[in-house]
C-alpha cells in the first residue's frame, strides 16, 4: 500500500475512555469530544465504533494489532498523557505505555510524561521514567485543572517549564512534544495557543520541540514559529485525518507547512485508537495537492519523497535511528 516507505507513528495512546476513569463532568466532556472526533474524521471504509465499543479501557495488545498487523506502520511512539487532574490514570497512563514498549521492544518507543506544576515530584518521575523504563522523549500538556477549572502553565515559564527542560537534557533526552490547539473538554481556547513556543525554542536550542496537531486552528501562527526556529517541528497527528473528510482543508494546511518550514520538519501521527490508522495512511500516500493550491501557495507538490520523510524518516532522524538497519532487523529490507 505504501511501497517502501518507513512508517514511524509518533502518537499511539493506550487510552482509558471508560467514564468511570473521569473525575466528574470535565473529564467526561473530554472523552465525549474525542469520541466526536472519531465519528466526524473516521476514514470512509473504516468502522465507526459505537460509544460502548469506544468508551472503554484499551489495551496495548489490541493497539499493537491495529498498527502493526492491520496497517503498514513499522514503529510507534507509545505516548502517555498527564491529565491526572481529569482522569484517575491520566487518560493514557505512562505505565501502560511503558508496558507497550516492553511488549514490542523493536517497534515501540516509550515517551514519558509529567505535570511540571508538581515541581520536584515531576523531576523525580522524569528520572524514574528514563532510568527505569527507558523513556526517549516527553509529552507535555499545558492546561491543567483544579477541581475542573482550567489551570494553565506556559512552555516559556522559567520557574515551571525550564527546570523540566534542564532535567530532560541532564537525562540525555532532547525530544519534547506538547499538545497545542485542538481544545478538548472545558479548555479555554486561548490556553491552547502556541505563543509560548518561542521562548522554549530560543532558550533550549538543544531540545527538539514537536508541536502536536500543528496547533490547529492556529496554523498560521505556528508556521511563523516553525520557520524561525530550527528546533521546532510540527506533528500532523489528528490533522492527517482531514485528508479524507475535508481534503481541501488538509491541502491548505499541508501547503502552508511545506511553504513555511518544508518537508523535513513535518511528522506523522496516527492517534490510534481514536482512529484506525489504516484509512488515513492509505489516503495520505495517494494524496496530491490540487494544482491551484500548489500555484496559489507556491509550495511545490507533496511528492512521494516528501511523504516518506513525513511518514517516518523525520522522526527516525530525531531519534537517531538508522532506518535501513532497522528495516533489516524487522525483515523489511528488499
Amino acid at each position: 500500500m505504501i511501497e517502501d516507505a518507513f512508517v514511524f507513528d509518533c502518537v499511539c495512546h493506550v487510552f482509558n475512555f471508560d467514564k468511570s476513569n473521569a473525575f466528574g463532568k470535565p473529564g467526561e466532556m473530554f472523552i465525549d469530544h474525542l469520541y466526536a472526533f472519531h465519528q466526524v474524521l473516521n476514514a470512509p471504509g473504516e468502522k465507526t465504533l459505537s460509544p460502548e465499543e469506544y468508551m472503554r479501557q484499551w489495551h496495548p495488545e489490541e493497539i499493537g494489532r491495529m498498527v502493526f498487523d492491520e496497517s503498514p506502520t513499522d514503529m510507534i511512539v507509545a505516548q502517555p498523557l498527564p491529565l491526572t487532574d481529569l482522569f484517575k490514570d491520566g487518560l493514557s497512563s505512562w505505565e501502560r505505555c511503558a508496558e507497550m514498549a516492553r511488549l514490542y521492544p523493536d517497534r515501540a518507543i516509550f515517551w514519558g510524561t509529567i505535570n511540571p506544576l508538581e515541581g520536584k515530584k515531576a523531576l523525580d518521575l522524569m528520572e524514574i521514567q528514563v532510568k527505569e523504563y527507558g523513556a526517549r522523549g516527553f509529552k507535555l500538556y499545558n492546561v491543567r485543572y483544579d477541581y475542573g477549572q482550567p489551570f494553565p502553565w506556559r512552555m516559556d515559564d522559567p520557574r515551571v517549564a525550564f527546570p523540566i527542560f534542564e532535567k530532560a537534557l541532564e537525562l540525555g533526552v532532547n525530544i519534547i512534544g506538547v499538545h497545542k490547539g485542538v481544545p478538548l473538554g472545558p479548555q479555554p481556547i486561548e490556553h491552547t495557543q502556541a505563543w509560548d513556543m518561542d521562548g522554549a525554542a530560543a532558550n533550549f536550542p538543544e531540545i527538539n520541540f514537536i508541536i502536536f496537531h500543528v496547533g490547529l486552528p492556529f496554523i498560521d501562527e505556528v508556521c511563523w514559529q516553525l520557520v524561525r526556529y530550527p528546533n521546532l517541528y510540527a506533528s500532523i497527528a489528528a490533522t492527517v485525518n482531514f485528508v479524507t473528510r475535508s481534503p481541501r482543508v488538509f491541502a491548505e494546511t499541508m501547503a502552508k507547512l511545506l511553504f513555511w518550514c518544508g518537508e523535513d520538519k513535518i511528522i506523522y501521527g496516527g492517534e490510534t485508537p481514536i482512529w484506525h490508522p489504516r484509512g488515513a495512511l492509505k489516503a495520505f500516500w495517494e494524496f496530491e495537492l490540487p494544482e491551484d493550491i500548489v500555484a496559489g501557495y507556491g509550495c511545490g507538490q507533496l511528492t512521494k519523497e516528501a511523504k516518506k520523510k513525513i511518514l517516518g524518516l523525520n522522526l527516525a532522524r530525531l531519534h537517531g535511528i538508522d532506518v535501513e538497519a532497522k528495516k533489516r532487523s524487522l525483515g523489511l529490507a528488499a
